[in-house]
C-alpha cells in the first residue's frame, strides 16, 4: 500500500493539520492507516488528542534503532501514530546528523511498513529539505507539498513547480513526478487569496489537487483535541474530505478488504504483529 507524504518549503501551513485529517478520513473508509511525524515540534499526535505528557516517540529514538511495531500508539480514530517523541534540541540534531550519515535508519522501517499490502502511511514530514525527508523520499507514492493563500507561499509557487526546492538530479526529478499542492487557508474574498489560488491554479494545472478554505473551525476543533471528520462541521471540513478523495483517486486506492471494514481493527494486536 502506498506511502503518502506531506512536506512544505516553509513552517506554519497547516501541514500537520491536513496530514491528520487525511489520515483518519482514509481510516474512515476503512483503511489501516499508520501516520509518521518526522517532525522534532512532535505535535502529530495533539491533532489525534494523545495528551501533552505522552513522550515516546520513534524517530527520536533512531540511533538506538527502536522496534517501530512497539512503539506505536492507538487513537481513537482507527489511525496508529508513530510520534516523533519529546527530546531536546540536541538530540534532534543528533537525530538529523545520524540521518544525515545513514538513511536507512529511517528507510529501512518504512520499507518494512510498506510491505504490509493492507496498509497505508503518512507521513508529516518537517518544514524544508531535512535528511527525514530526504530518506523517505524515494519510497513515496504521493508528495503532498502545503502552501499558503499568502505572499510568502506565492513567492514559493514557481519553485515548487519546476521542482527546484526538492535538489537537483534524478532523485528529485522522480520525486517531483510524484508531488502535488494543497492550497490551506484560501479566503477567495480577499484579493491576495483570490490571486494565490488564481496564480497556483495556473502555474501548477492538475497539479494543484486541493484547496482548503479559512475557517475558524479549525483551530477551535485542534483546541478541543478533535478532528472535522464530518461535512456537516464547516466548509474546510468539506474540503479536507475533497483533499482526501483526490488523494485516494489519484493514487487509485483499493476499497478496503472485510477484515479493515471491521471496526476496531486495530485492536487485534496481532495486525501489528505484536504479540
Amino acid at each position: 500500500m502506498p506511502l503518502i507524504a506531506f512536506a512544505s518549503p516553509k513552517g506554519g501551513v497547516g501541514k500537520t493539520t491536513l496530514a491528520a485529517h487525511v489520515a483518519a478520513l482514509l481510516a474512515q473508509r476503512g483503511h489501516r492507516v499508520l501516520a509518521i511525524d518526522l517532525d522534532p515540534q512532535n505535535a502529530l499526535r495533539l491533532q489525534f488528542g494523545l495528551p501533552l505528557r505522552e513522550e515516546m516517540g520513534f524517530l527520536g529514538e533512531i540511533v538506538h534503532r527502536p522496534l517501530w511495531r512497539q512503539a506505536t500508539v492507538e487513537t481513537g480514530h482507527g489511525v496508529r501514530v508513530l510520534p516523533y517523541g519529546t527530546v531536546d534540541p540536541l538530540t534532534a540534531l543528533e537525530t538529523t546528523q545520524a540521518l544525515h550519515a545513514e538513511p536507512e535508519l529511517l528507510a529501512g522501517p518504512v520499507r518494512e511498513m510498506l510491505a504490509d499490502p493492507d496498509l497505508v502511511v503518512v507521513v508529516d514530514s518537517p518544514p524544508g529539505p531535512t535528511p527525514a525527508t530526504g530518506a523517505i523520499l524515494p519510497l513515496a507514492d504521493l508528495l503532498v507539498i502545503v502552501l499558503l493563500a499568502d505572499a510568502a507561499s506565492a513567492a514559493q509557487i514557481p519553485v515548487v513547480a519546476s521542482n527546484r526546492w526538492l535538489g537537483r538530479g534524478r532523485l528529485a526529478a522522480r520525486a517531483g513526478d510524484k508531488a502535488v499542492v494543497v492550497l490551506n487557508q484560501v479566503d477567495l474574498d480577499a484579493p491576495l487569496g483570490s490571486a494565490v489560488f488564481d496564480g497556483a491554479a495556473e502555474a501548477l494545472g492538475t497539479r494543484l489537487i486541493g484547496a482548503v478554505c479559512r475557517d475558524e473551525a479549525v483551530a477551535e476543533a485542534l483546541a478541543d483535541k478533535r478532528l472535522l471528520l464530518d461535512p456537516h462541521d464547516g466548509p474546510a471540513a468539506e474540503d479536507l474530505r475533497a483533499v482526501a478523495d483526490a488523494m485516494a483517486a489519484r493514487l487509485r486506492l483499493a476499497p478496503p478488504g472485510s477484515q479493515a471494514k471491521r471496526r476496531g481493527s486495530f485492536s487485534a494486536l496481532s495486525d501489528w504483529g505484536l504479540r
